[in-house]
C-alpha cells in the first residue's frame, strides 16, 4: 500500500510538475509551486525527485514518454504508410506543442545544458518519426537533397503552425489542423 500511495504522490507531482513547465518555463520553474499545488510540504518533492534538475529532467521524461505512446500508436495504425505516418506525427507533434506550450523550451534546451546522466533525452523523441522519414525517403527513392529540404520544410511548417495556434493567428481547430494535414501531405507531392 505504501508503494501505491508513493507513486500516486510521484504522479501527482510530474503532472503538476508538467503544469509548472506549460506555466513558467525552464527557467522560472519552482519546485515549491508544485508541491503547494499537490497540498504538499516545500520538501515532499526531494523523497521522489534529488534535486530540481532531476525533477525537471523527470517531468520531459513523461512527456516524452506520452509522445513515444503517441507516435508507436501512429506506426501501428499505418504500419507500411510511412507517408501518412509522418502526417500524423506532424500533426499531433504541432498538437502536442500547443497543449504544452512551455514545453518547447524543453525540446530545444541544448544537451550540455543538461547533465550527463540526462544526455540524449531529446533523441527518444525523434526516433520514430526519423525511423519513419528514412523509410519514406527509401521507398520514394528521394535524393538526399531533395529530403533535406522536404524535412525543413515540413518542422517549419510543424513549428509555425503551433505558434500560430499559440497566439490566436489560426484557430485551435479540427478544421485548422485538418488543412494542417492537407499540406503536409501535399509537401509529398512537390519535387
Amino acid at each position: 500500500m505504501a508503494g501505491e500511495n508513493r507513486k500516486s504522490k510521484k504522479q501527482e507531482l510530474l503532472l503538476a510538475g508538467v503544469q509548472e513547465l506549460n506555466r513558467h518555463g525552464i527557467v522560472d520553474f519552482s519546485v515549491r509551486r508544485v508541491a503547494e499545488a499537490c497540498g504538499l510540504s516545500p520538501a515532499a518533492p526531494y523523497k521522489h525527485f534529488p534535486n530540481k534538475n532531476e525533477f525537471i529532467a523527470a517531468i520531459i521524461s513523461y512527456n516524452y514518454s506520452l509522445w513515444y505512446t503517441k507516435l508507436h500508436a501512429i506506426v501501428e495504425t499505418y504500419p507500411d504508410d510511412y507517408r501518412r505516418q509522418i502526417t500524423e506525427m506532424l500533426v499531433t507533434y504541432t498538437c502536442f506543442l500547443v497543449e504544452n506550450p512551455h514545453f518547447r523550451s524543453a525540446l530545444m534546451i541544448k544537451d550540455d545544458a543538461l547533465d550527463s546522466s540526462h544526455k540524449g533525452l531529446r533523441s527518444n523523441l525523434s526516433k520514430l518519426p526519423n525511423e519513419a522519414a528514412e523509410n519514406y525517403r527509401e521507398w520514394a527513392n528521394m535524393p538526399m537533397d531533395v529530403f533535406i529540404r522536404k524535412k525543413f520544410v515540413l518542422r517549419s511548417l510543424m513549428y509555425g503552425a503551433a505558434l500560430m495556434f499559440e497566439n490566436g493567428e489560426l484557430a485551435y481547430n479540427e478544421d485548422s489542423l485538418e488543412m494542417l494535414r492537407a499540406m503536409t501531405d501535399r509537401e509529398f507531392d512537390l519535387p
